[in-house]
């Protein structure tokens, strides 16, 4: 469980950082603006102002959702390796587990 547990964190981390790296490089690509002039073509002008995605989506929001992500992650990861370890060794125990022989030539 503590292994698990630590993998799960590790996991959690990284996925951080990589939302973070990939919302750095969606935002410095220019990928919202084309959003931003794809919707504003999409659904027009009328009367609203242009569409910005950025009022729905940001960097703080979505590094949010990517933490909140990770702290459920751990919890799970860790829940499920735990019952799949202890069911595996109570299994290895009531079928005796797997015999190997080595021979010698």
């Amino acid at each position: 469980m503590k292994t698990t547990f630590l993998f799960s964190i590790a996991f959690g981390v990284m996925l951080i950082i990589v939302v973070s790296v990939l919302w750095s490089v969606i935002a410095g690509s220019g990928a919202l603006d084309a959003v931003n002039q794809f919707m504003t073509t999409l659904v027009g002008d009328q009367g609203g102002g242009e569409f910005r995605v950025e009022d729905f989506i940001s960097g703080s929001r979505i590094l949010g959702f990517a933490a909140v992500l990770a702290a459920i992650d751990v919890v799970i990861i860790t829940a499920v390796s735990t019952l799949f370890a202890f069911l595996y060794n109570l299994a290895a125990t009531i079928m005796g587990g797997l015999e190997v022989t080595l021979a010698e030539d």
